[in-house]
């Protein structure tokens, strides 16, 4: 699966706040580097929590992480300018623009633009060439929570509706065939075992569907696996005593539902969305950089069908 996502132009992580989607999101960039690949992981949280992961000064232009990795803030206003500036390039021209009110009012106003433009450099850094190829092999764009990467990603519909056969109505166009295009973006769900995340995580793939947007993959993080049963427990507390037997006898019983939670939501996963799941591991007491790796290396352990190349180590200065 991991191969297969590998084959893309464009990948796009979405999942509700809490569960994981920018560590995620940065594993999969890192392991797809170490495959080979050059890689521009791209975030829209200008706190650029990515780029804290990978210790990097945030950037709204591809900054360093490895030989083959790259990371960059994506915002809506900045995309916005920086693509009036390729149709506009004089420099004393675009700064009474930008400084104009009515500038100020027409972006605030114009409903979607700003999102419209997101994707637009999203697609244009995809397509970009250097020496007669193409400069990224694989972008990563760490999503928005959910409900608002619904909206980004419905934006060039209605752009197209709104824009008719304008300039900006077939930038729409053109971007919402590449999202919609298997072969050039997929669309991964990102979720965890609860019962409100993977209730969020169906219904986003359900609004994905209805706009042409079949989600390549599912992401089950931190899933809970069995390490032991009930029949371990029984044997294991004949050598406590009454005390100890009744606290290991509480522990294991909430660590077995639990798992039970995680087998109930991988089923969910698996027959309510026509897509591979990716099931992730709890990691704990790991965090930032330490958790990306460890997530790179869960992630690479999937099927594999690229010859790996000496892994590139994360900037730690």
């Amino acid at each position: 699966m991991f191969a297969d996502l590998l084959r893309r132009r464009v990948i796009f992580l979405l999942g509700k706040g809490g569960v994981g989607t920018t560590s995620v999101s940065a594993a999969l960039a890192l392991a797809a580097s170490e495959f080979g690949n050059t890689v521009l992981a791209m975030e829209t949280d200008v706190r650029a929590p990515m780029a804290n992961g990978f210790a990097i000064k945030s950037a709204f232009e591809p900054v360093m992480v490895s030989d083959r990795l790259y990371a960059m803030v994506l915002e809506g206003r900045h995309s916005l300018e920086e693509y009036l500036k390729l149709v506009i390039p004089a420099r004393t021209v675009m700064r009474a623009v930008f400084a104009s009110r009515l500038y100020q009012f027409f972006v605030n106003a114009a409903p979607g633009l700003k999102e419209l433009m997101m994707l637009g450099k999203v697609y244009y850094e995809a397509e970009r060439k250097l020496g007669g190829r193409h400069h990224w092999d694989l972008i990563v764009v760490d999503g928005p929570a959910s409900g608002q990467a619904l909206s980004l990603l419905k934006m060039p519909s209605a752009a197209q509706q709104t824009f008719g056969d304008s300039v900006v109505g077939r930038e729409a166009g053109n971007i919402m065939r590449a999202l919609r295009e298997d072969a050039e973006t997929a669309v991964v769900l990102i979720t965890t075992p609860e019962p409100l995340p993977i209730s969020e995580t169906l219904e986003t793939a359900q609004a994905l569907n209805e706009i042409g947007i079949k989600p390549a993959a599912s992401v089950l993080n931190r899933n809970r696996t069995r390490s032991f049963s009930a029949r371990d427990i029984a044997k294991l507390k004949e050598h406590l005593s009454e005390r100890e037997a009744d606290y290991l006898a509480r522990v294991a019983r909430t660590e077995l539902d639990r798992a039970k939670e995680a087998d109930k939501a991988l089923a969910q996963l698996r027959a309510e969305i026509s897509a591979p799941v990716i099931e992730l591991p709890m990691l704990r007491g790991i965090s930032g950089g330490e958790l990306v790796r460890a997530l790179s290396r869960a992630l690479s352990e999937r099927e594999i069908e690229k010859v790996p190349v000496e892994p590139a180590a994360i900037r730690q200065d």
